[in-house]
């Protein structure tokens, strides 16, 4: 057997052993889904009358065509922390030091902690998404090419804070660390084109805001669902989303391989 038929093997075993993981402990990867569901349902019932009169908007339906993708991205940004808290476990229980001694391609044991949050990330966005259409979020602009471009970009997206989710782990002495450290995956949304315009923040606090990774992302997923203009964000969007990746890539594998002590 060929070296890539045994990575490709032990990666979709690896795989296989991370989604029996979360589908036999759900609790934490619903409780992470819970918090942009909640904001969907607090900003679009509770504040989307006078959110909607601050970007301009008619009603509340306006508002919540407005939210959605800034939420949807926000969901990927919470699964990831799972991702962390995963592999901090594994790395304090002692099994990645037993893969390790074990007759497997050693960069499937990471190829299967992020194949295995990406599929997650898009199960919850696509479960964040269905509860937006049940409240009444419609996208009557994109076409088929649009639809899929805009799943492209959440998966792009996922994958690129996923590794970024597997460094952090990797280097955290356990669970309750790693999702301390994760929490900017859920805090930059926040302060990202999310909930409010750029331009209705601070003008000191626009840069931080318009050039963090969500911001670009949440307006090319807006342009694509919307059909508002997308302009410069897709490229920074795609440009971050690629930085992150080999980020989060390099930072992981070279942890992964470094000699305990």
């Amino acid at each position: 057997m060929s070296a890539m038929s045994l990575a490709l093997r032990d990666s979709a075993t690896m795989l296989r052993r991370n989604l029996l993981h979360a589908r036999r402990y759900p609790s934490l990867t619903l409780n992470l889904l819970l918090t942009p569901v909640m904001l969907l349902l607090l900003f679009s019932y509770v504040f989307g009358d006078t959110m909607s009169a601050g970007i301009g908007g008619a009603d509340r339906s306006e508002y919540l065509a407005y939210l959605v993708p800034g939420l949807l991205l926000m969901t990927i940004g919470s699964t990831t922390i799972g991702t962390a808290v995963s592999v901090a476990t594994d790395m304090a229980e002692g099994i990645i030091a037993r893969f390790r001694t074990m007759a497997i391609h050693r960069g499937s044991v990471l190829v299967g902690h992020v194949l295995g949050s990406v599929l997650q990330a898009i199960a919850g966005v696509v479960l964040v998404g269905a509860v937006a259409v049940a409240i009444g979020f419609r996208s009557t602009e994109a076409t088929a090419l649009e639809w899929v471009a805009a799943l492209g970009l959440l998966t792009l997206f996922a994958l690129a804070l996923t590794w970024i989710a597997v460094g952090m782990g990797m280097v955290s002495p356990n669970a309750e660390a790693a999702s301390n450290t994760a929490m900017p995956l859920i805090f930059l949304p926040l302060i990202s084109s999310a909930f409010v315009p750029v331009d209705a923040m601070p003008g000191w606090f626009q840069p931080i805001a318009e050039y963090q990774p969500f911001t670009p992302a949440i307006e090319t997923l807006r342009g694509l669902l919307l059909g508002s203009e997308i302009g410069h964000d897709g490229w920074f969007a795609i440009a971050w989303s690629l930085a992150l990746t080999v980020l989060g890539y390099l930072w992981s594998t070279a942890s992964f391989h470094r000699d305990p002590r």
